[in-house]
């Protein structure tokens, strides 16, 4: 039996939250207004966790954004949320290997982007980039020169970046990555956040999302 991973149970969660939207939509009753619509969302998600219809590995998910729904209404965009986690996760569902020769394609894109890109320096401590402002990416040269095996992520890597979140989302996408939500607690550069990459693109937790154009 193939074990369930998170990637997997998200996206299924996904796919399933847009599918009972839309048979909700396709009902002639129902109110198309964007707060009755996260009303329905955010209900769907309570019932789902109620009757875990889903992995307990998206359980934490699905908690935070009930809450988020009650709090912020139609301000949450739970329906954008679903629809940028089927289209990412979709994306990149077949594309798990390489990920060593997909990442030196988006240092690649990001320097020809103006980006200063570092990975022939050790960072093993708090580290100061003097970068008059310019958008940067530092990845630790062991681990850049260590994780990655004839083009193959076999470890984890973690990137120190200050930049455009979303830029740097929507290149590594087109890229088959996914990385993770920034850490500004953990980066050991200064005024930068940790993002991790992992090997075939199992991040244990959401990743950084690319917006969706559902606002």
């Amino acid at each position: 039996m193939t074990q369930q991973t998170y990637n997997k149970a998200l996206l299924e969660l996904a796919q399933a939250g847009l599918e009972a939207v839309k048979q909700r939509d396709e009902s002639s009753t129902a109110m198309k207004t964007p707060a009755a619509e996260s009303h329905f969302i955010c209900s769907w998600m309570v019932q789902s966790l109620k009757e875990r219809r889903f992995s307990k590995l998206v359980a934490d998910d699905l908690t935070q954004w009930i809450r988020q729904g009650r709090s912020m209404g139609a301000g949450a965009n739970l329906k954008g949320l679903l629809m940028s986690i089927t289209n990412q996760y979709q994306q990149v569902k077949d594309t798990s290997d390489k990920l060593g020769d997909k990442l030196a394609l988006l240092l690649s894109e990001l320097e020809q982007q103006d980006w200063l890109i570092f990975t022939d320096s050790e960072v093993d401590t708090k580290l100061k980039l003097d970068s008059d402002g310019q958008a940067s990416l530092i990845i630790s040269a062991p681990e850049y020169e260590q994780h990655i095996v004839q083009g193959e992520m076999i470890k984890p890597i973690n990137m120190y970046v200050r930049g455009d979140e979303q830029q740097l989302a929507k290149l590594a996408l087109q890229q088959g990555l996914l990385i993770s939500q920034g850490n500004k607690k953990t980066a050991l550069v200064k005024h930068h956040k940790t993002y991790r990459l992992y090997p075939k693109n199992q991040q244990p937790a959401l990743a950084l999302l690319v917006d969706s154009q559902d606002k």
